[in-house]
């Protein structure tokens, strides 16, 4: 019987860290598909949907989990129904769910009412906000954990998870950034019309618990950018609340040195941060993929606070104009050797030979609580 393994994906973020395991458990021969929702819905967003249908060999369902504005429990409640909807007519043998997002929780979450198995990957981080509390959350709803490093590992043993249901596979993402993109620089700026070669890659996402702030750290964030004379290529932020204050700065950036982009295929993007001078702002690339790259990067204010530590990462509040001109003026354009704290591009491997254990499936759905030690 062939086993079905179901990955459910809500950003163009996690997308990039489930393909490469997904085109892998395809390529060992089970049946695999994609449950589809949360932002790679939304025009807003670029419809990064599309990119998940651009997988050969996989099934697609797609689920509409949101409107623009719905609040976060909404949307747990809205894919909590309609997730349990696809369950009870398709019964995969795994699901799989990644970090910390409101969608991964409503999945893991019927996934435990229903006695399904679910992995989750990338548990055991930290970073502060409430998506470490979400993240904790997924990994106590889920029956297996492939987690990118051994600190991560003892999290999820802190938490009281077994120890045989732990696999530290590194960072997936890190497989595909670790090979050629397959495309050249030219041809990125080409498609997503960047009109210079010099340049930094910068996003900055909402963080949930300081929603009220987020429109002062962006106009002093891009502020202070803008002061620079530095050309920026801008990636867009998620969806969570506070983003709306975002928007209306980066609306007011001038286009002639900011380049606002929605989304990038992941080859394009990778590529794109292969050549960057430095990344700034408060997503994970910044404190993973670029130290995997040797690239420098600035981590501002709390939405990674503590997730990793690199010699080429440093950290400053997203209101320190100082700091944010030090870094620009010392960091820009070099390199690092590669740091690979979370993984050295292996993680497809592991997780496939994993799932082709007997033992992974023979493992108990019911679950016990292991005490440290």
């Amino acid at each position: 019987m062939t086993r079905q393994i179901l990955f459910v994906t809500g950003t163009r973020a996690d997308f990039g860290k489930l393909e490469p395991l997904a085109l892998a458990a395809r390529d060992a021969g089970f049946a695999v598909g994609f449950f589809v929702t949360g932002m790679h819905m939304m025009d807003r967003y670029g419809r990064t949907k599309i990119e998940v249908h651009r997988m050969p060999g996989v099934a697609v369902a797609e689920f509409l989990n949101q409107r623009e504005g719905d609040p976060q429990d909404m949307i747990l409640a809205k894919t909590v129904v309609g997730f349990s909807d696809y369950i009870a007519e398709h019964r995969p043998d795994l699901v799989v769910v990644h970090g910390d997002r409101v969608e991964a929780l409503a999945c893991a979450l019927v996934c435990a009412t229903n006695y399904i198995r679910c992995a989750h990957v990338e548990g055991g981080e930290v970073s502060g906000t409430i998506d470490e509390v979400y993240r904790h959350c997924n990994t106590k709803l889920a029956h297996v954990h492939f987690v990118s490093s051994d600190a991560a590992r003892a999290r999820v043993m802190a938490l009281g998870e077994a120890p045989e249901s732990i696999h530290a596979i590194g960072s997936p993402e890190l497989d595909k950034h670790g090979a050629p993109s397959g495309v050249t620089l030219a041809e990125v700026r080409a498609r997503y019309a960047i009109p210079f070669d010099d340049y930094g890659i910068a996003t900055l996402h909402p963080v949930t618990s300081e929603a009220a702030q987020m429109g002062a750290q962006a106009a002093a964030f891009f502020g202070a950018l803008e002061a620079s004379g530095k050309n920026v290529v801008v990636i867009l932020p998620n969806n969570d609340p506070g983003s709306e204050a975002i928007f209306r700065v980066i609306d007011a950036l001038p286009a002639d040195r900011f380049r606002r982009i929605p989304s990038m295929r992941f080859a394009h993007f990778s590529e794109l941060m292969k050549n960057a001078a430095c990344i700034l702002g408060n997503s994970s690339a910044g404190v993973r993929e670029a130290p995997f790259l040797g690239i420098p990067s600035l981590d501002v204010g709390t939405r990674q606070t503590n997730r990793a530590a690199s010699p080429s990462v440093h950290h400053c509040a997203a209101d320190d104009g100082a700091a944010i001109a030090a870094f620009l003026a010392c960091e820009w354009g070099r390199r690092y050797p590669s740091h690979a704290a979370f993984g050295e591009g292996r993680a497809a491997d592991r997780f496939v030979t994993a799932v082709q254990d007997p033992a992974f499936w023979a493992a108990p759905l019911q679950k016990t609580f292991r005490d440290v030690g």
